[in-house]
């Protein structure tokens, strides 16, 4: 232990090494965004990579996106504060990837879409998309402020930075990395982060591994005594949204939602050649993004292990950044700079191509500008990346006050995920014909849902937030199904436009 204490007392700045480290992740990130970024000629270039991206390229890249710095950053401290329950989620994922893959991407193939709301454009109308594409706006601004708050409160505090200095520099970042590479340099540049997640995740579990008193059988014991193994909880209690089947349904439905009607996950798996290899694609991420997640719950644990065994090292006066405390006071030279490498590539790694590409799509294209040259609409985009990026920003500095920044993002998807999940389940699964309906249903069911939550979090009823999405899905299939139903002359209304 005192060895460690030693570590602990000098660690608290970066090395050269470090630096080193960091630097050449960035550059190695902006080298990519050249490489494959210097022959966007149209919007499909920058969008949708022409469809010629490898699949193993989009599968790791996919990965990256969906582990981001809440995973890095959020699931260690859960594993660390709680327990394993985290992974229950998993398997209702799992089965919604399978879901997405023969539900959804047939049809996005079928009608050749940039955008994945254009596929409501000609299923229903524009109305329909406007809405769509509107939704995501807001769940995926909100969603991804959280995300990019986790992750510049680890660099933050690793730096040493204030949070408002930290995510200035990453915004600037990441808007240039995206704004001149496009899709095809995120792609890459998601395989390669996704490599980086691993290698610096096992190293760390190595690390702290090997400082733990008697090894993986006492860490397993100290931790299996406190409860910190605890993986599936089977209590009929519906209304705790740990246990299998709270969690499990509102992984499915928050899966279905994410991977199959979110324009920013989506958007990889629509720069693969065929639709079977898209299908191929999300199917393969299953295999992928379980170790990595085992990976950092472990790390939960064993910082959980070594704070226990080791009380006179401080430990962080707030568990959610159990993580960043860690790799800033008690990681030697190297080791430290390839943490904060993984972190930080984990902050560059941004929605703003999805945003921008259903923005320029679903909005500009059909409502501001319908004939522009497709220079003039690749300038539009890339001043979209800017704009988003500082909106952002924006939403990551008022995200300070969230303690369980993992569980927020998951309450921030069941409020709106739901509304769009209804629509494109009654896309698929229906012959119906609303449109104008349908918005309707959408911005009903949302409000619906957030007046649900607020009533929760204020003790006036018991509901677990895990079954927002369920009952926000249900909610809008069923009311656009019967809006449906109410004559052509108020679902044409949407023709005129």
């Amino acid at each position: 232990m005192n060895d460690f204490l030693t570590v602990h007392q000098i660690s608290g700045t970066l090395g050269r090494i470090d630096l080193i480290e960091v630097g050449l992740a960035i550059i190695l990130l902006f080298v990519i965004s050249y490489i494959f970024g210097r022959k966007e000629k149209d919007t499909k270039d920058f969008f949708i990579g022409g469809r010629k991206v490898p699949s193993i390229v989009a599968c790791l890249s996919f990965v990256a996106t969906e582990v981001s710095a809440l995973t890095i950053i959020g699931v260690p401290a859960t594993a660390y504060s709680e327990n394993w329950q985290y992974l229950q989620f998993f398997i209702g994922s799992a089965a919604a990837r399978i879901m997405v893959a023969f539900l959804f991407i047939p049809v996005f193939y079928q009608y050749n879409c940039t955008s994945i709301y254009e596929f409501l454009r000609h299923r229903f109308g524009p109305q329909t998309q406007y809405a769509g594409s509107i939704f995501f706006f807001i769940t995926r601004l909100i969603a991804s402020g959280v995300r990019l708050y986790a992750a510049c409160l680890g660099v933050g505090i690793i730096l040493g930075w204030p949070l408002a200095t930290t995510l200035l520099v990453f915004t600037m970042v990441s808007i240039a990395f995206i704004a001149f590479g496009g899709i095809k340099a995120v792609v890459w540049a998601g395989a390669y982060q996704t490599t980086i997640f691993f290698l610096a995740g096992s190293m760390l579990f190595i690390y702290l591994l090997l400082k733990i008193q008697g090894g993986l059988s006492s860490a397993w014991h100290i931790a299996n005594e406190a409860g910190r193994l605890s993986i599936f909880k089977f209590d009929f209690d519906l209304n705790n949204p740990t246990t299998f089947w709270a969690g499990t349904a509102n992984a499915f439905f928050i899966g279905l939602a994410i991977f199959g009607t979110d324009q920013e996950l989506m958007q990889r798996l629509l720069t693969v050649k065929t639709r079977r290899s898209s299908q191929k694609t999300i199917i393969s991420t299953i295999l992928v993004g379980l170790p990595i997640l085992c990976l950092y719950l472990g790390i939960g644990t064993l910082l959980y292990v070594f704070y226990q065994q080791n009380p006179s090292v401080p430990a962080p006066e707030k568990t959610k950044e159990v993580f960043s405390h860690f790799v800033t006071y008690s990681l030697p030279v190297g080791l430290k700079g390839l943490m904060l490498s993984a972190i930080v590539l984990a902050s560059i790694d941004s929605p703003l191509s999805s945003l921008s590409s259903s923005f320029v799509t679903d909005i500009y294209r059909p409502l501001i500008k319908k004939s522009a040259t497709e220079g003039h609409y690749l300038f539009v985009s890339r001043m979209g990346v800017v704009t988003f990026g500082l909106i952002l920003a924006i939403i990551a500095f008022a995200c300070q006050p969230v303690e369980n920044i993992l569980w927020f993002a998951f309450e921030i998807m069941s409020l709106t995920g739901g509304a769009t999940l209804g629509i494109f389940l009654l896309g698929v699964l229906t012959k119906r014909k609303a449109n104008v309906g349908n918005a309707a249903a959408m911005i009903i069911s949302a409000l619906s849902m957030a007046a649900l939550l607020l009533l929760s979090h204020g003790g006036y009823i018991k509901l677990a937030w895990s079954w927002l999405i369920v009952a926000g899905t249900v909610m809008t299939f069923v009311l656009g199904y019967l809006f449906s139903c109410f004559g052509t002359r108020f679902n044409r209304k949407s023709r005129a436009f």
